[in-house]
């Protein structure tokens, strides 16, 4: 499979990893390549420069948001929430065309320091936003309520944990939960599928508990179990 992840962060770095481990060709987008290999790390922060990352995964390719859009049949918005939209305006509309878009990010606003808020809420989504501007692509949110390193590898925490699927196609949703499922390991019966992309408002709103957990617990693995 070819798949076109947006965003070279480190979400973006941790799914190329996993899908180009799983024997997937993979390439991840950027605004500006000279500029993204040339970007330091942050050692204070545990993270190692872009060009780093990608000397131990010389095997994905990289591109513009436009080059990654058009080699994708799958494509995952691995961008900044806030970044989101002008990303996806450089991909181009003839590049993403039809295909089915995996929407992981979350609108925080940093403006304001720690902890963040959320730029849309309540009436709207970020997935609303990407399919209203995007009306072909299959917009597809996911993922968007966990750390990368539990997006590829559930079992790095215990026991049974759940992941939700919002979107308004639903065969686009069948390709999503296939997809997680061979590519990342989750079991079908932790997947629930929360309805059309409106159903992202409810997703994209747990960001705010997530973070005020992550500051209790001091670390990132965790994930929300829903039990009945």
């Amino acid at each position: 499979m070819t798949i076109g992840i947006l965003g070279t962060g480190m979400v973006g770095q941790t799914l190329a990893t996993s899908l180009l481990a799983k024997g997937n060709q993979v390439m991840i987008g950027t605004r500006n390549v000279a500029d993204t290999l040339a970007k330091p790390g942050n050692p204070a922060m545990g993270t190692q420069s872009f060009s780093d990352w990608h000397q131990n995964n010389a095997g994905v390719q990289i591109g513009t948001f436009a080059e990654a859009a058009a080699f994708g049949e799958i494509l995952i918005n691995a961008t900044s929430g806030m970044g989101s939209m002008d990303a996806l305006a450089s991909a181009g509309v003839d590049n993403l065309g039809d295909k089915v878009l995996i929407d992981i990010a979350n609108p925080l606003d940093f403006s304001k320091g720690m902890p963040p808020t959320l730029s849309v809420v309540n009436d709207d989504s970020l997935g609303e936003v990407i399919q209203r501007e995007f009306p072909r692509l299959n917009v597809v949110k996911t993922l968007n309520t966990m750390t990368a390193a539990l997006m590829v590898n559930p079992a790095a925490v215990s026991g049974q944990h759940n992941v939700f699927v919002s979107g308004n196609d639903a065969d686009a949703k069948e390709q999503v939960k296939t997809f997680l499922t061979e590519q990342f390991g989750w079991a079908p019966g932790s997947i629930i599928d929360m309805g059309d992309i409106t159903t992202a408002r409810g997703t994209e709103q747990l960001l705010p508990i997530w973070i005020r957990l992550y500051g209790v617990l001091q670390t990132p693995m965790f994930n929300f179990a829903i039990v009945r």
